[in-house]
């Protein structure tokens, strides 16, 4: 790039959504197809993420990249070449720092743990591996496409492929005891990750599990055994060193932590590209929300006849505030005062010192920080707070 760089670049993350999965799990609500017979539509797409990335240096300017995450979807069915072209791409246009966190999420398929290395040998240096369980029976209630063995087997490659691993894990499923639950979470930590994320199995509206609850043939844990399963959580991951960073992420040492993650929780700017994506960069003139186009076609078309694939919002400072508050409230950090004052917001006001003696805020004369009793009811205690 010919512009003169400032002596310091604001940090930047790169979020690229690839939608493609072998197979819809019920319970997602993520922008999703099925990978079936779209070799010609992948290498279209693989090419408007690119331009799309090129597009988007022209609105952020220089900036230091601090993350690369690769999401969907599953993007470990992308092809090698075309994740390397990506990171080549990203690295180009922005200012890389030395340590730079590429990552990407797969499935512990015994095909896809077949791609590990030459995922590896693109640049990806963490792996998210989506687990989700280590019993059969659990795997086939969530509709996975893989057993517990093929999860044992993906996790033994990747810990050999990639400097850093990372496993998701999902609880409150039905049935589930908080015993079964203890024992499940500790063979999944036996087997070295450096960072969990285990969430809680949730509902959401217009998914496979959503109409099953609605027919009563899917029935939830109810919420006191939900909160006995999230205290075990937290007991189990403290008991094995992980520190709880985030609601639903606990890792083994600072430099375990998603950097990525990090990006968007303490309010920095990302870059969204691929099919509903979504970005957040602050212009000169205002932040703005980027929202890429949802169907591929339409994402792809976009890119070759206007330069862009996303439409750009305005966001008021209200807005903006009520982000910052959502999101900063998910990790130990918390958010600072000054980025939430417009919304009434400081150490003295009521609403805060109120949930401050009722244990659900940290009494912090600098930073917002919610409890860990807080955090089990977090979506109720920012509400609460923006209103």
């Amino acid at each position: 790039m010919s512009e003169s760089k400032p002596a310091f670049l604001a940090p930047l993350g790169v979020y690229v959504h690839w939608p493609y999965c072998a197979r819809i799990c019920p319970y997602c609500d993520f922008n999703v197809v099925r990978d079936r017979g779209r070799g010609a539509e992948q290498a279209q797409l693989a090419d408007a993420i690119v331009a799309d990335l090129i597009a988007q240096r022209a609105l952020t300017g220089p900036r230091r990249l601090l993350s690369i995450f690769f999401g969907g979807g599953t993007p470990s069915l992308m092809d090698p070449a075309q994740v390397a072209r990506v990171i080549e791409t990203a690295r180009g246009l922005w200012s890389p720092v030395e340590d730079l966190e590429i990552s990407l999420e797969a499935n512990p398929t015994d095909a896809e743990a077949g791609r590990f290395e030459a995922l590896a040998a693109a640049g990806v240096a963490r792996l998210s591996l989506g687990v989700q369980s280590l019993h059969d029976d659990a795997l086939a209630l969530l509709g996975r496409n893989h057993d517990a063995g093929s999860a044992r087997r993906a996790i033994a490659v990747a810990a050999h492929a990639f400097p850093r691993l990372s496993i998701d894990l999902i609880y409150a499923r039905p049935g589930q005891s908080v015993g079964a639950w203890r024992a499940e979470l500790r063979e999944a930590l036996a087997m070295g990750p450096e960072h969990v994320s285990p969430y809680q199995l949730t509902i959401e509206t217009g998914t496979a599990f959503d109409r099953a609850v609605g027919r009563g043939r899917l029935i939830m844990p109810d919420e006191d055994l939900g909160h006995d399963l999230f205290e075990a959580t937290q007991q189990v991951l403290e008991a094995a060193g992980f520190d709880a960073y985030e609601v639903s992420n606990h890792a083994r040492g600072q430099a375990a932590r998603s950097r990525h993650n990090l990006v968007y929780w303490r309010g920095h700017d990302y870059v969204g590209v691929g099919p509903g994506a979504h970005g957040r960069l602050t212009l000169p003139e205002s932040r703005v929300a980027t929202t890429a186009h949802r169907k591929i076609a339409d994402y792809v078309a976009a890119v070759r006849d206007t330069g862009v694939g996303f439409v750009q919002e305005t966001l008021s400072a209200v807005e903006a505030a009520e982000e910052r508050l959502v999101l900063g409230l998910r990790i130990d950090d918390g958010v600072a005062f000054p980025e939430v004052a417009v919304l009434g917001l400081s150490p003295e006001a009521a609403k805060v010192r109120r949930h401050v003696d009722l244990g659900l805020l940290v009494d912090d004369p600098v930073r917002l920080r919610a409890t860990r009793a807080g955090r089990l009811v977090l979506d109720r205690l920012t509400g609460a707070l923006a209103t």
